[in-house]
């Protein structure tokens, strides 16, 4: 019997989402070009996240530098713009359409929908996952990896349903959250899942959407319909499923906490293992 095509993760390829960098981000980093191929992997680095500003050293990128220098790849490309005809261009795709990884970075999740969504660029993210290459990002490089974009308002990151509101959906019907713990946000992906002032547009399913929020040093690798919590000792990644909730159910019971080493079966929303802490 064929096995059944994923509904919410990748097709093929798989996905690195981290909820934010600190003591762990190298190894994490280790994970996501071993994935794309070791030294022989084909890195792009979008930096485009990071600043509005036309003088910001978009050039400029740690993880670049570390995947080249510390991991030993040849071919790291830094890539930026946020001007959507320069990103519809066959000269600026040439770097996606070669590679086997590409790393979104910090900065403002909206940043990177007005700069590529709709455009090639856009679609050449996706072909990196049909050649079986990895897409991974960190902070708002995770939350853009969602179908429906959390804190994506233009003007502040405290706004859960924004102004722009689509993601590059490479995680299907989901919604995204970085820094979680850390910054005491463990209840904000509750807020867009039930939309109390109806500001999501209705190209979403609210009612529908997987909540996954993600505390800083911590990952999910996802392939498949299966993701696996790697990073820090203990660290936690909360999926908020509103589906299960009740009128009368609790806030604080609106989460199901997977721990480091722990896995979630994303097509039957349960939780495979919790996680011990085991790095």
């Amino acid at each position: 019997m064929a096995q059944e095509s994923p509904v919410v993760g990748p097709v093929s390829g798989s996905l690195v989402i981290v909820g934010g960098g600190g003591k762990e981000m190298e190894r994490i980093l280790g994970r996501f070009v071993e994935l794309a191929g070791g030294k022989r992997a084909r890195i792009v680095v979008v930096t485009t996240a990071a600043s509005s500003n036309l003088k910001h050293n978009y050039d400029r990128s740690w993880t670049a530098a570390f995947v080249r220098e510390k991991l030993g790849v040849a071919e790291v490309t830094v890539l930026h713009t946020h001007d959507p005809k320069v990103a519809e261009t066959e000269e600026f795709v040439k770097p996606i359409k070669r590679a086997t990884g590409v790393w979104f970075g910090g900065g403002r999740q909206w940043r990177l929908t007005r700069a590529y969504g709709g455009t090639r660029s856009e679609r050449e993210f996706h072909r990196v996952l049909e050649r079986g290459g990895v897409i991974g990002g960190s902070s708002a490089g995770a939350t853009i990896q969602g179908s429906f974009l959390a804190r994506g308002d233009t003007s502040g990151n405290t706004i859960m349903v924004g102004d722009v509101q689509r993601g590059f959906g490479f995680m299907r019907n989901t919604a995204i959250d970085q820094h979680l713990i850390a910054r005491g946000r463990e209840r904000d992906l509750v807020e867009v899942l039930e939309d109390p002032e109806g500001k999501m547009r209705r190209e979403f399913d609210r009612a529908a959407l997987l909540g996954i929020g993600i505390d800083e040093d911590v990952a999910i690798v996802v392939e498949g319909d299966r993701f696996e919590v790697i990073g820090k000792e203990k660290g936690a990644v909360l999926v908020y499923d509103p589906r299960k909730w009740r009128k009368d159910t609790p806030v604080e019971e609106k989460w199901e906490t997977i721990r480091t080493g722990g896995s979630f079966d994303l097509r039957n929303r349960k939780v495979l293992v919790k996680g011990s802490g085991a790095r």
